[in-house]
């Protein structure tokens, strides 16, 4: 468990550490923000064809309405933590990187509903946005970086866990 724990520090350490490079901010982050934003157009376009993405902001072209998708609300954090933690989990690799695949997808699936419910809480109920932003969601996205984590480690075979550590 001490193992677990020292790397799993480390490696979000690291993890954080290069996400906030220019070069790496520059060129995956924005454009993965730019796609985000673009793919909640998409999702939502087919019952409300007024919403339009500028970028990183998803905007309602009839009443002016915007959100933009800034660092820490595009998911990528929570991917960060999940990574880690399946990394410093004991397990071997092909169940990581299947776990980190379909973590991150899941991760990022629902952060889409928490921006598409972001920017029509914020168009009916400024005081509701704020708190289902700043705290609601917040908490919501780790949880499911949490609970992914532990349904993947959960799925992993006792007798597999028990080779891992022999390695």
């Amino acid at each position: 468990m001490r193992r677990f724990l020292f790397v799993f520090i480390a490696l979000q350490l690291l993890l954080f550490g290069v996400e906030l490079l220019q070069p790496v901010q520059q060129h995956l982050v924005l454009p993965l923000t730019s796609a985000i934003a673009w793919t909640c157009v998409q999702l939502v376009s087919w019952i409300d064809p007024s919403v339009t993405a500028y970028g990183k902001v998803l905007m309602n072209a009839q009443s002016g309405f915007g959100v933009s998708i800034e660092p820490g609300c595009n998911g990528v954090e929570a991917c960060i933590v999940l990574v880690a933690a399946m990394l410093a989990f004991p397990a071997r690799w092909p169940h990581r990187l299947l776990g980190i695949a379909v973590g991150i997808a899941a991760i990022q699936a629902f952060n889409l509903v928490r921006i598409v419910s972001l920017f029509y809480l914020g168009q009916w109920n400024m005081e509701w946005f704020r708190f289902a932003h700043e705290y609601l969601w917040q908490a919501l996205i780790m949880l499911d970086a949490l609970f992914v984590f532990m349904l993947w480690a959960r799925r992993y075979p006792q007798r597999a866990l028990a080779a891992a550590h022999a390695d």
